[in-house]
């Protein structure tokens, strides 16, 4: 007997086994389905091009995959991927996934009454279309802070981002903070990151914490974990390649205090690709599963 296996797409299969007279003695079809009850979610940065193409297939194979929920980057107009924020939702929806996380850009408005007026209504319009489309918490990331020279300038940041959090916790969403790389310069003796640690408010900011990004700046995130506990609601989890391959980073270690750090959304993101994207996507997946959940 001869069984060919025809792959339809990265989670579906269809499987015929033949005699030598090439008679179909059976034929079958598997679609894959993995547990999801260890809530593990993805960063659509993982899949941006797929999803620019075809978002209800990419988030059908998410789905299929295992992923609890998803985080998008790409809010713009009052929209995610062109979708009116009730329009996304119900996408998501439909394809057994929860839309939990979203990373949001507005720049720090200057001292002029009228630009921080216009900063706080675009913030109240987004943060109105996030809890439409039901997401949990908001994210802010700051590509701005090679440019600070004083820990007044700094101070500013801290209050805009404590402004940002009222804003939210009043329509029962959370904020947080993601890290990059520049957040571990130093601005008159002092790290940016631990200003912002210390300078904003628990109540309204949280911190997601970029493993990846950490590990980048030669920094031991467990040092921060554990001096500012509960403060990280969320961690990107990436690694230099495919998650858990580079066997650079100490994920094992890191998860120890997951429970210390205050994490509640475990966030998976893949931009370093050795294999097809649907693969990366996979062992993602597979990884946080099985090696650290």
């Amino acid at each position: 007997m001869t069984v060919s296996f025809d792959f339809k797409n990265q989670t579906d299969v269809y499987l015929k086994g033949v005699n030598p007279q090439n008679e179909v003695l059976w034929q079958t079809r598997y679609i894959k389905k993995n547990p999801k009850h260890k809530n593990i979610g993805i960063q659509l940065v993982s899949v941006h091009e797929e999803m620019q193409k075809n978002p209800k297939e990419t988030l059908k194979y998410l789905d299929r995959m295992g992923y609890s929920y998803i985080e998008t980057f790409v809010y713009k107009n009052r929209s995610f991927y062109g979708l009116s924020p009730l329009a996304f939702k119900k996408l998501v929806k439909d394809n057994h996934l929860k839309f939990m996380g979203s990373m949001t850009f507005y720049d720090l408005p200057t001292n002029d009454h009228q630009a921080w007026k216009k900063a706080m209504n675009w913030w109240k319009e987004c943060i109105e279309d996030h809890k439409q489309a039901g997401v949990e918490y908001l994210t802010i990331s700051n590509n701005q802070l090679k440019e600070i020279k004083t820990l007044s300038e700094l101070k500013k940041y801290a209050e805009y981002y404590t402004a940002i959090g009222k804003l939210c916790k009043e329509r029962g969403i959370r904020f947080a903070y993601h890290n990059h790389s520049d957040e571990f310069k130093t601005v008159e003796n002092k790290v940016i990151y631990d200003y912002l640690l210390e300078n904003t408010d628990p109540k309204y900011v949280s911190f997601q914490a970029d493993l990846h990004w950490m590990h980048l700046s030669q920094i031991n995130p467990i040092d921060y974990f554990k001096k500012y506990k509960n403060r990280f609601i969320s961690w990107h989890v990436k690694d230099y390649k495919e998650l858990g391959q580079s066997g650079k980073m100490d994920f094992e270690l890191y998860f120890e205090y997951a429970e210390t750090a205050g994490v509640k959304y475990i966030v998976a993101e893949v931009e370093a690709y050795n294999y097809p994207v649907w693969y990366s996507i996979n062992a993602a997946w597979n990884y946080l599963y099985f090696n650290l959940l």
